[in-house]
């Protein structure tokens, strides 16, 4: 079986959506039986180069250094390029131009066409138009939702909240609920000690991780404000910051403007080939505290390196923050969260069944697992629209 895949972001973008799709692509490939054809943007130099990735031209996008808006007219020609006969799925990964070229490519060429949904717009568009009111652009965001998503054979979603979203939108389409997974190979060892020397740190120090996208929608100001709680009982605690993003200029003014600027290290965007690792088993405790997040790949990453999470449980994070599984919900204020992490670092031994608990339940998230469950998703659509192609709608893209 061959599929399409079209997305808006990949590599070199970092975010959510390039791991998921890095890791079905690669699940897929690992079956022997299955493989794809990925269209995204080209971002530059640095773009890697894979089989069967086929760049875009793009420009980038107003405030925003980090994404690419991709021509339509070069995804169009992109796409007269792809030879429909080897095609059995088109799958879309984001619902932007790559939606509706998507859509219309897989309509003319009489084929199902399915789209993973990886983010929830309705709480995601007013930090970045923050001058239009949030009840309309909650309201427009609704709209498309429902719009591109009922124009699809089928959605995908990475946890059952998100579904629920969807639903309470006006979705109609079939939905799966379908996680990514985790290659637990790559999460299977880090050296935090290695770590801390490459940033001076000292062993004993107390140490909080925050890894993902420095972006206004990941709360991190939440977590500075927890920090400052948290210092009147543990002075010597430092939180990284691992990433980059729009957000990163403001909390670096609002570490200062909170006095905590000492407490908090920056250390960008790191490798997947060990420095990251490195930088999640460096921490005592890693803390999570966005209110948007749809999985929470990172809180799984952290537990199959054996590192406690504490974080809220809310929206996809709630599948993950479960009793005896290496993790602990916080309450949503500084405060409470704060006490929740000064009570976990003073108790090294329930951080040692976290330490525990935590790889065993990730292993149920294992890539293998996950890319089973796709390819089935996939012969069912393809069986479906098989036997009864009149039941593909052709919905306004």
């Amino acid at each position: 079986m061959h599929i399409l895949m079209i997305s808006d972001v990949f590599f070199p973008r970092v975010n959510g959506v390039s791991t998921s799709i890095a890791t079905f692509r690669a699940s897929l490939s690992e079956t022997g039986q299955h493989d794809s054809t990925l269209i995204a943007p080209r971002y530059g130099a640095s773009d890697p180069v894979e089989p069967d990735l086929l760049r875009v031209a793009a420009r980038r996008v107003p405030m925003d250094p980090e994404d690419r808006l991709m021509s339509g007219q070069a995804l169009r020609h992109t796409l007269s390029r792809i030879d429909a006969s080897r095609v059995d799925v088109v799958h879309i990964q984001t619902p932007f131009i790559a939606h509706s070229a998507g859509v219309r490519w897989a309509r003319a060429h009489r084929m199902p066409v399915m789209e993973t949904w990886h983010t929830h717009f309705e709480e995601y568009f007013h930090h970045y138009v923050p001058l239009l009111p949030r009840g309309l652009l909650r309201a427009a965001a609704r709209h498309v939702s429902r719009r591109r998503c009922n124009a699809l054979d089928r959605i995908i979603v990475p946890s059952p909240a998100m579904e629920e979203v969807l639903r309470s939108q006006g979705i109609e389409r079939p939905i799966t609920v379908l996680p990514t997974g985790i290659d637990r190979r790559e999460f299977s060892r880090g050296e935090g000690a290695a770590f801390r020397r490459r940033h001076g740190l000292a062993p004993g120090r107390p140490l909080l991780t925050y890894v993902g996208r420095v972006a206004h929608e990941k709360n991190i100001d939440f977590l500075l404000e927890m920090l400052t709680e948290l210092r009147s009982v543990l002075p010597d605690v430092l939180l990284v910051i691992a990433g980059e993003g729009p957000a990163l200029p403001h909390l670096r003014r609002r570490a200062r403007d909170l006095g905590i600027a000492d407490a908090v290290l920056f250390v960008g965007y790191l490798s997947r080939d060990g420095e990251l690792q490195d930088c999640y088993a460096a921490g005592d405790v890693f803390v999570f505290a966005s209110r948007t997040e749809t999985q929470g790949l990172v809180l799984l990453e952290a537990l199959a390196l054996g590192v406690p999470v504490v974080a809220l449980p809310t929206l996809g994070t709630r599948e993950i923050v479960l009793p005896r599984r290496g993790t602990c919900p916080a309450p949503d204020d500084p405060a409470g969260f704060a006490a929740v992490v000064a009570g976990l670092m003073r108790d090294p031994e329930r951080r040692a069944r976290m330490r525990e608990d935590g790889p065993v339940f990730a292993a149920e998230w294992d890539t293998g697992v996950s890319a089973r469950r796709l390819i089935a998703v996939y012969e069912d659509l393809r069986s479906s629209w098989s036997n009864s192609p009149a039941a593909a709608i052709s919905a306004p893209a």
